[in-house]
C-alpha cells in the first residue's frame, strides 16, 4: 500500500506517520496478495479532538472511516478496528453470494480486489445553495443488495451505482423504518 498522508492543523511527525502506516498495514492480512492501493489518511484537530479519516480505494470496494478522540494514537487504533470490521464484513458477503461459483472463481474474486482510483475533486463555490464538496467517481454494475451493503459500509444514506441488472444509474437508500429503498431510472 502508498500512504498519503497529510495533517490539518496538526504537524504530522514521523513518529505518528510510522505508527499509522504499521497499523494500517495490517490490513494486508485480510487478502491474499496485498492490495496495490493508495491509503489516504487525514489527521485533523477538531475543537478538543484528533481526527483521523483513512480512505482505501479498492476495485469494487470503498474501505473509508473516520474516528475521533482526544488521543490521537487511541483514534488510529480505533479506526483500523473499523476498517477491519468492514473488510470482514465485505469478504463475509463475498464469501456467502460465492458459495455456488466454483473453487477457481472464489480465488478470482478476491485476488481481483486491488486497487483502482477513484477520482475525487473538490470545489468551493459562492452561492445561495453554496456546494463545498463534488465528487466525481465511476459507477460500478453490481446488484442492489451489494450496494446495500456498500452503502452501509461507508456509513452513508444512500448510495448511487449502476444496476447490473438493468445497466441503469439507480439509487439505494436508507429509511427512516430501518429498512432500504430503491430508486430506478426511467
Amino acid at each position: 500500500m502508498n500512504f498519503n498522508i497529510r495533517g490539518e492543523n496538526i504537524e504530522v511527525t514521523s513518529a505518528l506517520k510510522d505508527y499509522a502506516e504499521k497499523k494500517i498495514s495490517k490490513l494486508d492480512r485480510y487478502f491474499d496478495s496485498p492490495p496495490v492501493s493508495e491509503v489516504r489518511v487525514n489527521m485533523r484537530v477538531h475543537n478538543n479532538d484528533q481526527v483521523i479519516e483513512v480512505t482505501i480505494p479498492m476495485q469494487g470496494l470503498l474501505l473509508r472511516a473516520e474516528e475521533s478522540n482526544t488521543d490521537l494514537y487511541a483514534a488510529i487504533d480505533s479506526v483500523v478496528s473499523k476498517l477491519e470490521r468492514q473488510t470482514k464484513k465485505y469478504k463475509t458477503k463475498v464469501n456467502r453470494k460465492s458459495r455456488n461459483l466454483s473453487k477457481d472463481a472464489q480465488l478470482n474474486a478476491f485476488n481481483s480486489m486491488t486497487a483502482t482510483t477513484v477520482a475525487v475533486k473538490e470545489e468551493v463555490r459562492d452561492s445561495a445553495f453554496e456546494v463545498v464538496r463534488n465528487k466525481r467517481f465511476n459507477l460500478k454494475p453490481m446488484d442492489a443488495e451489494e450496494a446495500i451493503l456498500q452503502m452501509n459500509m461507508l456509513g452513508h444514506n444512500f448510495f448511487v451505482f449502476t444496476n447490473a441488472e438493468t445497466n441503469e444509474t439507480s439509487v439505494v437508500y436508507k429509511r427512516k423504518d430501518g429498512k432500504y429503498g430503491l430508486i430506478d431510472t426511467e
